[in-house]
């Protein structure tokens, strides 16, 4: 046998009913976790923006004038970059990317689209607010927000918008096809 062959030729193989079952229970949890966490997202920016008064009570929604990066911003940072971040409360720039990034993050995420640049712009918003909490009560380094990270990358190179969700149309757009990022 020479150095260029393999043992098991892996092109001639076929996967088991067994194997193809578990493919299937995989995508089908994969897209379920896709879409419970598009909704913490989605969330979030509707009870922010309208006040639904589970974390933002109506008189400090987005429409009724508030500032919903605000309270996170002032009160909700901890550790040695603090200063940096309560800098920004009330930025009305900070407040419209805050509320672009969770509709954003939210709505791909349900629908199943744009998982790459979710991945990309998701992560970076998340790493973000976890540097916002460097050095956490509970944990010295892993904060939900790193994991929220994770999962977006997963979601991205797992193709989870094509289970429950309009991946594979969005990826037959022709703005797509012409620039694979947006898949």
């Amino acid at each position: 046998m020479s150095a260029t062959q393999s043992i098991v030729d892996v092109s001639q193989s076929v996967p088991s009913l067994e194997q193809t079952r578990q493919v299937k229970v995989f995508n089908r949890l994969l897209a379920v976790t896709r879409i419970a966490v598009g909704w913490i997202f989605l969330w979030s920016f509707l009870d922010k923006a309208f006040g639904l008064r589970f974390a933002t009570e109506p008189a400090d929604a987005w429409i009724a004038g508030g500032s919903p990066a605000f309270g996170w911003l002032e009160f909700g940072v901890t550790g040695p970059l603090a200063p940096m971040f309560q800098a920004m409360a009330g930025s009305t720039v900070v407040d419209v990317l805050y509320m672009g990034g969770m509709l954003g993050m939210g709505l791909a995420l349900i629908l199943g689209i744009g998982l790459r640049v979710n991945a990309v712009l998701g992560t970076v918003m998340v790493v973000m607010m976890w540097a916002g909490s460097l050095l956490p009560e509970t944990n010295p380094f892993m904060t939900y927000h790193l994991l929220y990270g994770l999962l977006f990358v997963l979601f991205a190179v797992g193709a989870a918008g094509h289970t429950w969700g309009l991946g594979r149309r969005w990826e037959q757009l022709p703005i797509v096809q012409r620039a694979p990022w947006l898949k």
